[in-house]
């Protein structure tokens, strides 16, 4: 193997990201959904060819993907290593999130790249389509007990052979949808995406050479190890304890806890999810893919610097309790991982906050409230608005929390309203900032956010809400408050109702002029209250940001003595 300088090695680093984020570009552009158009929700990467691990990933798309796809490859080449036929132009697709991580809805295309008849390193795009079949138009069903009732499952099969296409699994896919014509757009964008990956890797092979560049990749992973050991090295050696709970998992209505020790020894990390709640009925459950990913997205915040590469990891060991809903095992319901990762960094960072308070910001909102609204137009075609939905990010060691923003999971936007009424028979009576639901703090957090929808279309629609925070409120770290707590409310003909398991709930029936309301939470708040300025309470208040009462109740009335 050859050696590389560091100069060099620094330019390649550059170009192979430059390839991951133009491929992230291509599916942006090309998809159908808005869900990867304008919320970004995909990922592309260049990945190990013996071991799957994440040589690089773009940085438009879910953080959560760099680690689920280096398991999504490895699914791949256990396959082909079975079968003994992989070969130049194959490209793989599945959804199976019990192998691949995340859930149904993320369709995976895993593409081995050669270089002069040998295997060089794989590409891999990831996507969440529109509609994968299953019970609830959208994939997300509060109301299932195995992943059949969320959507058709497809394991690691040959989409393409040798460069030609198999026709019968795009049939297959196309016939296990509600929207035929967005799945094939997003099947498209995805394949040109890894069409445009291979082009630019043999640009970059004929420029400086396999030998040069399977360096490089060496040599970036040995110095995202180095970097984290000495990040660790840093810190404080000891053990630290957090727990939270999730609402219920939408068949029982019990808590559900997701608990962790972080304990640091040197330049060594162990995160141990003992006394995590066991695996559950319903779709809270998550695969243990997921559940290391995770981990790595919550390592990613509190030491931003690190590269999106697997050598991150080497010094991090993550013990999960089999059996456990962190661990959950083939045909147990995964549609709402979402909510549980969530909750995951909430905890990874409240037991680092013990060890390092500098280093970490409060608990943001915690749930993307993943929402559907379906129905049929007067014309028969069939149209479902699926999105997920902001709200409040913690405050920081020197800031306010951001308001209304997305989920920690991920580099995704919400989806503009301007797009969502262009698209889908419903109208936005409000889309606005919570007044009052940020957690009080020296430094408060962000503030949540106010959606009211309402269905305009003749023939009415059904409604589908995928939450959490409805029980345990985003949680304040170094003395800072807890936030607001979520609230999903649709109107009916005698009234506005909520749901009884207060943050899940499917099949609500709503008649034309009928709407349906979030009002998500705020994040939670850092730092002593009485430590926060009067001032910035009073500038508060002017902007509609804290009511005048709450104000008083929470930081005392000096701040009504200052001029803003």
């Amino acid at each position: 193997m050859s050696e590389i300088d560091p100069i060099t090695l620094s330019v390649l680093a550059g170009r192979m990201e430059q390839i991951a984020d133009e491929m992230d570009a291509t599916l942006f552009r090309a998809a159908f959904n808005p869900i990867i158009a304008e919320a970004h929700d995909a990922s592309h990467g260049l990945y190990h060819a013996a071991t799957g691990d994440t040589l690089v990933q773009g940085k438009s798309g879910l953080p959560i993907f760099v680690g689920v796809m280096s398991f999504a490859v490895q699914a791949v080449i256990d396959k082909s290593a079975a079968d003994g036929d992989l070969a130049d132009g194959d490209i793989y697709i599945f959804n199976d999130a019990h192998i691949g991580g995340t859930h149904l809805s993320d369709m995976r295309l895993v593409r081995p790249y050669f270089r002069d008849g040998e295997l060089f390193c794989y590409l891999a795009s990831v996507g969440h389509w529109h509609d994968v079949g299953g019970a609830v138009p959208g994939n997300y069903n509060p109301a299932a007990t195995e992943v059949f009732q969320e959507a058709f499952v497809l394991p690691p099969v040959k989409l393409a052979r040798g460069g030609e296409v198999n026709q019968d699994i795009i049939d297959i896919l196309l016939r296990n949808t509600r929207l035929p014509q967005s799945a094939m757009g997003d099947l498209n964008g995805q394949l040109g995406a890894l069409d445009l990956g291979v082009k630019r890797m043999d640009e970059l092979l004929d420029e400086y050479g396999a030998d040069t560049v399977r360096a490089a990749l060496d040599a970036l992973g040995h110095r995202a190890e180095a970097l984290m050991r000495s990040e660790l090295e840093g810190l404080p050696d000891g053990r630290w304890e957090a727990e939270d709970f999730l609402d219920n998992d939408g068949i029982t209505d019990e808590p559900l806890a997701i608990k962790v020790a972080l304990e640091i020894t040197g330049d060594r990390m162990v995160l141990d999810f003992a006394g995590s709640a066991p695996q559950c009925a319903g779709p809270v459950n998550i695969a243990l893919p997921t559940t290391v990913a995770t981990a790595y997205v919550a390592i990613k915040h509190i030491f931003p610097g690190l590269p999106a590469n697997a050598g991150v990891m080497r010094p991090i060991e993550v013990k999960v309790p089999e059996g456990s809903l962190l661990s959950a095992e083939f045909p147990a319901p995964t549609g709402g991982y979402t909510e549980t990762i969530l909750r995951m960094i909430d905890v990874v960072f409240s037991a680092f906050a013990q060890a390092a308070p500098d280093r970490v910001v409060a608990n943001a909102y915690g749930t993307i409230n993943a929402l559907s609204i379906a129905g049929k137009r007067s014309n028969g075609q069939p149209w479902v608005m699926f999105s997920f939905y902001g709200g409040g990010h913690g405050g920081s060691p020197e800031t306010d929390g951001l308001n209304h923003g997305n989920a920690p999971i991920s580099t995704a936007t919400i989806p503009p309203m301007e797009i969502l009424e262009a698209a889908y028979p419903v109208m936005f009576r409000q889309w606005a900032l919570r007044p009052d639901s940020a957690g009080a703090g020296a430094h408060r957090g962000g503030m949540g956010a106010v959606y009211e929808i309402e269905v305009l279309e003749e023939n009415g629609a059904e409604a589908f809400l995928f939450g959490e925070r409805g029980r345990f409120a985003p949680k304040g770290i170094a003395g800072g408050a807890d936030a607001a707590l979520n609230v999903f409310a649709y109107e009916q003909e005698d009234g506005w109702a909520t749901p009884p398991l207060a943050s899940k709930m499917r099949g609500i029936r709503l008649k034309q002029g009928q709407s349906v309301r979030l009002e998500t939470p705020g994040g939670g708040g850092y730092g002593a209250v009485e430590d926060r300025a009067p001032r910035s309470v009073a500038q508060d208040v002017a902007r509609g940001l804290v009511s005048a009462e709450r104000a008083d109740q929470v930081y005392g009335p000096a701040w009504r003595e200052v001029t803003v």
